[in-house]
């Protein structure tokens, strides 16, 4: 049994980092209505402050138009009817844009290349100076519609992982900085203190990060900020039509990379940046399972207790299953990014995020499997978790938790997530696999996503003590809040005259 004495009453702040940023498939895709539907449960629950997703320039967006005039001339159009329709809807929700610039609409794009199903071309632009002047119209519309004081809290990012030559033709790091150059000036040629930033590379090539530093010095190019991304999962050694399957690194590898990208900020020419991680998960598959299980959330609850400690914000890719890079999802479970899978149901990670959401803003104790915080009224909130990476069944982890004295008596509430509870995919096997279940399923899925709960009522004297164990894979939310008891105002109470009167009710 693993025994945690908490005796301090520190003052050493939790900041909320994880929830500064959450990442969406193509923006299009808001145009549907399971997927508002899903960001309105995501607001109620957890209320990111900011959405990131590509294909703010796609072409079912459709803002890069070209109308050819009597004299056989093309002269470019700017369309922000359905952009605007998104915006709007996001900021409704009480959630910001952060935007990403990319991919590059066909009509200004220099070849054919694209990614995804969905075709986002990935190719430089055919002209430099109508992409400026399309920056520029996109920038100057969103003050234009939002006000520049709404604006000037939009963080506008250069592309997305141009380190790779799927998502940037030959992965041309020349090519990248003249577009971040270009780019950058025309936002702040709208406007000095709009925010800029990049190179949005993903894990395996940090050399980039001190090569656009230096570019940025170098050429005077604006920089406000630093993207990168961040996957914790090895090459796949089984890809099917359907699936993708990887072995996970340990969790504590991602937070080695957020040290040493911080380390490689501070020596450059701008020390003191914001570093911004505008995606992360465990694989970077949308088809792989692991995305749908209890170990993903187990896997990510370190992540969320400590990744703040070395980032300003870390965005989960993504918060739905409403998602099209790998074609239109094929089943019910498919290895979705999303915290929500089809159909509304919540994952387990989606809870994972929930429970964070309920911790105060006082650190009372961290260490790599539990984190206990103190709110500011007193209350205290826990996240603990046991991450199981090996396979088999009987993997459990004891505590026994000490903690200073609160409340004279305080009632506990134990939320848990785990193989057993708050598992859809594990009963979605258990039906058949269905691939479009049927409504009455649907039904019983989302009843079997809710975490299970457990109460119980403790005297708190000199301290309180708290036994439990936690199964493999487990993530428990423990909530200490105190009783104002009011028994005592009931006239002639007797619950023992109840028939099958049991004092464990009391």
């Amino acid at each position: 049994m693993k025994k945690i004495i908490v005796t301090k009453q520190t003052e050493v702040p939790f900041n909320k980092n994880w929830k500064h940023c959450i990442g969406t498939g193509r923006l299009g895709l808001a145009l549907q209505k399971e997927y508002i539907d899903h960001l309105k449960v995501i607001q109620e629950s957890i209320s990111f402050d900011y959405i990131r997703g590509h294909g703010l320039l796609h072409d079912d967006i459709g803002i890069y138009r070209e109308l050819t005039l009597e004299d056989g001339t093309k002269r470019p159009f700017y369309n922000f009817t359905y952009i605007d329709r998104i915006f709007d809807t996001f900021l409704e929700l009480g959630i910001r844009p952060f935007i990403e610039f990319g991919f590059m609409p066909k009509l200004l794009a220099s070849d054919n290349q694209t990614i995804f199903a969905w075709q986002g071309n990935v190719t430089p632009p055919n002209d430099y100076d109508k992409w400026y002047d399309l920056i520029q119209a996109i920038v100057s519309h969103f003050i234009d519609r939002y006000g520049l004081e709404e604006v000037l809290k939009w963080p506008f990012e250069v592309w997305n992982e141009p380190n790779l030559t799927n998502f940037w033709k030959d992965a041309d790091k020349k090519e990248y900085f003249k577009l971040y150059k270009i780019t950058a000036i025309a936002v702040k040629d709208v406007h000095p203190e709009l925010q800029v930033g990049g190179p949005a590379i993903c894990g395996g090539s940090d050399e980039w990060i001190t090569d656009f530093l230096a570019f940025c010095k170098n050429e005077s190019a604006p920089v406000d900020f630093v993207s990168r991304h961040a996957y914790s999962t090895a090459k796949p050694h089984k890809v099917t039509p359907e699936y993708y399957y990887q072995e996970l690194f340990d969790n504590n590898f991602m937070l080695e990379e957020f040290k040493t990208v911080r380390a490689m900020i501070k020596a450059s020419p701008f020390p003191d940046l914001p570093f911004h991680i505008t995606e992360y998960n465990t694989s970077y598959s949308p088809i792989n399972p692991v995305h749908d299980t209890t170990l993903n959330a187990a896997y990510l609850a370190r992540i969320l207790s400590e990744a703040g400690d070395y980032v300003d914000s870390f965005s989960y890719w993504t918060f739905s299953d409403v998602f099209e890079e790998a074609d239109v999802p094929k089943s019910q479970f498919h290895g979705g990014f999303g915290l929500i899978a089809l159909n509304g149901i919540p994952k387990p990670t989606f809870h994972l995020f929930s429970f964070f959401n309920q911790l105060g803003d006082e650190m009372l104790y961290r260490d790599e499997n539990i984190l206990i915080t103190r709110k500011i009224d007193g209350s205290i909130a826990l996240v603990a978790w046991n991450l199981v990476m090996e396979k088999g069944d009987h993997f459990t982890s004891q505590l026994q938790l000490e903690l200073p004295p609160c409340f004279q008596q305080v009632f506990i509430k134990h939320q848990s997530i785990s193989e057993e509870y708050a598992n859809p995919w594990k009963v979605w096997k258990q039906m058949g696999r269905p691939r479009f279940p049927s409504k009455k399923q649907v039904e019983t899925l989302k009843n079997v996503a809710n975490p299970h709960i457990h109460t119980e009522r403790k005297e708190c004297k000199d301290k309180l003590t708290l036994n439990f164990t936690l199964s493999k894979n487990e993530v428990r939310l423990i909530e200490i809040s105190p009783i104002h008891e009011e028994t005592q105002t009931y006239i002639d109470l007797d619950d023992s005259l109840i028939p099958s009167y049991s004092k464990e009710w009391s």
